[in-house]
């Protein structure tokens, strides 16, 4: 009987199907499977949860979720020249691999997956920050991410206060979870090779979030902030509206302070000061 280790190499189904990767939607096919069985166990416990893909490709990645021991995988696939490939795939995954074509900023993810769910993907370079942003207001649902994105997106996740990357992604992300790098990827490991290389990034929800905040008005007053990040807190949160000096009063926060010295709890503090300035 066929299993998953019985496919084909990747290079082979490409090749066969005529697969070459496309700029427009940012794909790089990672064809390594021993990368990808990698990647699929950093994500943790499979087996007893739902796992959602985005970008599935030709199926290396899918391959490493299902051989894992994955209970359902649900592949979310835009380019309907892999559905071919994937349904190669799903042939011998045992009726765990369900293929979605369709657009992952878009696909119901929340109604599609059991509470728990993992996701775990190898992004597409032009969707990665906002897939990762529309995740974070549903993270409650999800046990995890383990998301691929460009080495400086990663970065940027994880950057701490005075880190030149800190700016408004690492404070939405720190603020719901907890993010490590846990893998580098060169870009030869990719075929056709990116101009840059890449890092997953392991997020966790966090029991309690760090400083009660709307996520929301905490987006707003972390854009604003370091919407001119070399400027003063005085000056930069003024697109608000109101008095941002009675706002960092009320935060206890030093004006002349600059969004990048600013902690996690610290921008929650001035969510809540905006929101009680403009009751």
């Amino acid at each position: 009987m066929t299993g998953i280790d019985d496919l084909p190499p990747l290079r082979d189904v490409i090749r066969s199907h005529g697969l070459d990767a496309r700029k427009g939607l940012g794909q790089h096919f990672l064809l390594d499977l021993n990368l990808t069985s990698r990647i699929a166990r950093l994500a943790g416990d499979l087996t007893r949860c739902d796992v959602l893909e985005v970008g599935p490709g030709p199926g290396g990645l899918t391959r490493g979720l299902l051989a894992s021991g994955a209970r359902r995988v649900v592949a979310v696939e835009k380019d309907s020249r892999c559905l071919a490939v994937l349904a190669e795939i799903q042939a011998v995954s045992d009726g765990r691999l369900e293929v979605v074509e369709g657009d992952a900023l878009t696909f119901d993810d929340v109604g599609s997956l059991a509470r728990g769910a993992r996701v775990v993907a190898n992004l597409p370079y032009n969707v990665g920050t906002p897939l990762l942003f529309r995740w974070l207001d549903r993270l409650d649902h999800f046990a995890s991410l383990t998301l691929m994105f460009q080495r400086e997106v990663a970065e940027r996740i994880v950057a701490r206060p005075g880190d030149k990357a800190y700016g408004r992604l690492a404070v939405m992300c720190g603020w719901a979870a907890d993010c490590h790098i846990v893998m580098d990827l060169p870009a030869r490991a990719f075929t056709p090779p990116p101009k840059v290389a890449s890092a997953v990034v392991h997020l966790t929800p966090r029991t309690e979030k760090r400083g009660q905040a709307d996520p929301a008005t905490l987006s707003r007053v972390v854009a604003a902030a370091f919407n001119q990040r070399r400027k003063m807190l005085r000056q930069s949160l003024k697109s608000l509206g109101g008095d941002p000096l009675a706002m960092l009063a009320t935060a206890d926060i030093d004006p002349t302070r600059r969004a990048e010295t600013l902690a996690i709890e610290e921008f929650a503090a001035l969510a809540r000061a905006y929101e009680a300035d403009a009751a």
